[in-house]
């Protein structure tokens, strides 16, 4: 059930800065919550999170922004969301700091590469030349750091929390004896 809770704030997160100001800087909760979703579900649940976020792509691209919505620029983001969802469901199956740790930068890092390269291709922004692949990802270099903290932040909490309740849990039962 948490999963599914954190999911709906991952999505909330994305959505209601947006409500706010026009432009969005990536600092949303979405990859900590698909971290999270993928650590505590099984592997053929992917499709919820997945379904949810494109849902959540749509309504921001036609509704928010009213721009045209074309579904080859999302595809690489949207099986990025699954393939994360599955990164994290082998990797975060045994928690250790290590391993959130690597889950946080496959999270952001992958998303990077993964969301800006259609901008580029599909995109009018910038030249189809090297130069304007380029271009297009040091542009997006604040969204990264963003996302990169965000998704840390989200992580510690998510993943550290439940440690540090039961250590005090476990501290406060071993007072009580003594």
């Amino acid at each position: 059930m948490s999963a599914f809770i954190v999911l709906a704030l991952a999505i909330v997160s994305r959505i209601l800065p947006l409500s706010f100001h026009t432009a969005g800087l990536n600092f949303t909760a979405v990859g900590a919550g698909l971290l999270f979703f993928g650590a505590r579900r099984s592997r053929w649940q992917t499709i919820i999170p997945v379904a949810a976020l494109m849902s959540c792509d749509f309504y921001l691209t036609v509704l928010k922004y009213h721009m045209s919505f074309h579904v080859a620029e999302y595809v690489m983001t949207w099986a990025w969301y699954a393939a994360l969802c599955l990164i994290a469901h082998g990797l975060l199956q045994r928690v250790t700091v290590l391993r959130v740790a690597a889950g946080v930068l496959t999270s952001a890092l992958g998303f990077y590469l993964i969301s800006d390269f259609p901008l580029w291709l599909f995109g009018s922004l910038y030249p189809h030349t090297l130069a304007g692949l380029v271009d297009c990802y040091v542009a997006a270099l604040p969204f990264l750091l963003n996302d990169l903290l965000s998704t840390m932040i989200g992580a510690a909490v998510l993943f550290g929390a439940p440690v540090l309740a039961a250590r005090l849990l476990h501290s406060e039962a071993g007072q009580r004896v003594a």
